[in-house]
């Protein structure tokens, strides 16, 4: 037996129902980690560490997304785009492989400019992962300054998509 991508949305859409804030569901060989409030969602292979593995809500559904892994954990991409000297700037990472969409459906507003003031809980982008729309969130109180992918253009897991200069 295997997890479809609908039994995925399945079992997000009951622990979302729920009072539980984390599931672990371990089964033929697969593990799958959902927990409320943290960036990402990954479904492993037994022995496989799962670094915060998590829920997070896809935009209008009130519904947790997660991304799969068939055979490993993704690593974090190196950084085209030099760090920032500044302390005081945030990088907002990608917390999958994925499509990167700056508004939630095409033709809509984006979630944030350049300029934008933001919130820890602030959705600043959406990642696409097989079909399921994982939101990206601030992180972080302050204003964005640089957004550093293009719309509709492949981020990887651990790429910065873009910064906030942090309130002080």
């Amino acid at each position: 037996m295997s997890l479809t991508a609908a039994d995925v949305a399945e079992i997000m859409r009951l622990v979302e129902q729920s009072n539980f804030d984390e599931l672990t569901l371990e089964m033929d060989g697969i593990k799958l980690c959902l927990r409320r409030g943290t960036p990402a969602a990954v479904v492993g292979l037994p022995g496989e560490a799962s670094p915060g593995a998590s829920g997070v809500s896809a935009p209008g559904t009130g519904h947790t997304a997660a991304a799969a892994t068939a055979s490993s954990l993704p690593q974090p991409a190196a950084n085209t785009v030099a760090a920032p000297a500044d302390p005081n700037v945030y990088e907002v990472a990608s917390p999958l492989l994925g499509t990167f969409y700056r508004a939630p459906k095409p033709g809509a507003s984006p979630f944030v400019e350049v300029g934008s003031q933001v919130e820890e809980g602030t959705v600043v982008a959406i990642i696409e992962v097989m079909k399921l729309m994982n939101t990206v969130r601030a992180g972080v109180r302050g204003t964005v300054t640089e957004i550093l992918v293009a719309d509709g253009a492949l981020a990887e897991y651990g790429e910065t998509l873009l910064r906030v200069r942090k309130a002080g």
